[in-house]
């Protein structure tokens, strides 16, 4: 392949593929203007993606003719499951433009995979159920505490311990969450059900990166894999989960059953569900883990201000500094674990790949 081919093809491969860097030719005379344009083209990307598609699942969930939050997961898991099919078919079509696995679905791991996959259903749909409760504009702080579940499941799971100054950044996470509780039930509009929703997302947030490191192997540590077994499972298991729920019954008595427009929506939830596992590989590649981690912070930032700008909101200040804190404590973080890594003695370079693939430590969930 030469140099003008590799330029035209190098973010859809590097996002696609399992590689851990660019190809060294594609940055070889490349300007810093060019540089800085592609990695802003890349962070807003993954701004666009990610913002887009909490405030599509928030219409979704939030639609006071048809109360099925797990209907709705369900079907943009299936949809998941569809554009993997596809991209493994566009692969072998256009093999120079888009490198996607090769899967044909295996039992014995799909049953490795399992333990993860009853994690994933239990994250994605506390997770929604907090985003319909609480809204957006309270969505970060409610579930903010993914960083603290992190570092107490560390320890009780792994028996790894956390420096001081990790901890006291936690400790930070902790004062805006109550921070925020207190001023959003001042306002009159805090759910406490949605409230205990985003502690159990933030749990299972935390067990779904412990988990998803262990079951790697199981799939050649390959991600895009692992999202497909993944989402086939979570398919299975939803199944008797949408029966006992009576979702079935409220999507059968829904008028809007037959519209395209529907549909659509819900086609768009999960296709920006699948997107976001792209973005997230796309931007950590461009950039670095703690840049993603920074960047994602900010879009959280941002996403707040759209949703209660949209919302035509009135908010105090101790509720603008219970999201800064949330916030800073979690960026603080961030930059705390990532100098504790330097100082760390080398590892395996395909541990560490693996493990910058591993986004969610993920704050995005992707349906």
């Amino acid at each position: 392949m030469n140099r003008a081919q590799l330029k035209r093809t190098s973010i859809l491969r590097m996002a696609l593929s399992g590689s851990e860097t660019m190809d060294q030719d594609g940055r070889n005379g490349e300007t810093f203007i060019m540089r800085a344009v592609k990695i802003g083209a890349v962070v807003a990307l993954y701004w666009f993606v990610s913002i887009t598609m909490v405030f599509v699942n928030n219409y979704l969930l939030d639609n006071r003719d048809l109360d099925a939050p797990l209907f709705v997961t369900f079907y943009q898991c299936v949809v998941t499951v569809g554009l993997c099919w596809l991209m493994q078919l566009l692969s072998r079509v256009w093999p120079g433009l888009i490198d996607f696995p090769s899967v044909r679905f295996d039992l014995k791991t799909s049953r490795e995979v399992l333990p993860l996959s009853v994690v994933f259903i239990c994250m994605i749909i506390f997770n929604n159920l907090c985003l319909k409760h609480l809204g957006v504009a309270f969505y970060t702080v409610g579930r903010s505490l993914s960083t603290v579940f992190n570092v107490l499941l560390s320890y009780v799971v792994l028996k790894q311990t956390t420096s001081i100054q990790a901890i006291g950044c936690c400790g930070i996470i902790l004062g805006g969450f109550w921070l925020g509780v207190d001023q959003e039930g001042m306002t009159g509009s805090l759910s406490w059900i949605g409230v205990f929703f985003g502690v159990i997302a933030s749990a299972c947030v935390s067990m779904n990166a412990i988990y998803t490191k262990k079951v790697m192997p199981a799939v050649e540590g390959n991600i895009w894999k692992l999202s497909y077994y993944n989402n086939i499972n979570a398919c299975v298991l939803f199944l008797p989960l949408i029966l006992a729920s009576g979702d079935l019954g409220r999507l059968a008595g829904f008028d809007r059953l037959g519209s395209p427009a529907f549909w659509g929506m819900m086609t768009l939830g999960g296709v920006f569900g699948f997107a976001i596992g792209y973005v997230t590989g796309l931007q950590i590649k461009f950039t670095s883990p703690l840049t993603h981690n920074v960047s994602g912070t900010a879009k959280a930032c941002a996403q707040t201000v759209i949703a209660v700008v949209y919302n035509s909101s009135s908010k105090s200040l101790l509720w603008w500094t219970s999201n800064m804190m949330v916030l800073g404590g979690s960026s603080a973080y961030t930059w705390v674990k990532s100098m504790e890594m330097k100082k760390a003695p080398p590892r395996e370079p395909q541990d560490s790949a693996k493990e910058k693939l591993l986004p969610g430590e993920k704050g995005d969930i992707g349906v």
